[in-house]
């Protein structure tokens, strides 16, 4: 999955007793309800949030993961959270700016001249 959107917040490593470490961006979406979406880095991918600022744009490629907790009293919890995996950067000098292929009219297939079965179709249907 992908999210795109604004860096609100990024926080320092945090490094607990294990070993483990995780650092967090908090990422304003942009839609009609901008929502601020809180993704964690795990390990290395900490790494990959040391080029971004607050305020630039970007798109991160993300899991979701759940789990189940019992507390002591027995009561049984679910938990979620989002990963971060991956960042590219939507702005202009991104430090890893996508490139994307823009099709052109060049490029667009020419409709056959022959009698092709699906040239004149009437339906309205989008395939």
């Amino acid at each position: 999955m992908e999210l795109q959107g604004t860096v609100k917040k990024i926080t320092e490593v945090q490094t607990f007793a294990s070993g483990f470490q995780k650092r967090e961006m908090v990422l304003m979406t942009e839609e009609q309800y901008p929502q601020p979406i809180n993704i964690e880095f795990l390990q290395e991918k900490g790494d990959l949030l040391n080029p971004l600022k607050e305020g630039d744009k970007v798109k991160v490629s993300i899991n979701l993961r759940g789990r189940e907790w019992t507390s002591p009293q027995g009561e049984v919890k679910y938990f979620n959270s989002i990963t971060g995996w991956r960042v590219d950067s939507l702005g202009e000098g991104g430090f890893n700016e996508p490139t994307q292929a823009t099709p052109s009219a060049t490029t667009q297939a020419a409709p056959a001249q022959g009698g092709n079965v699906f040239e004149e179709d009437e339906d309205d249907l989008p395939f």
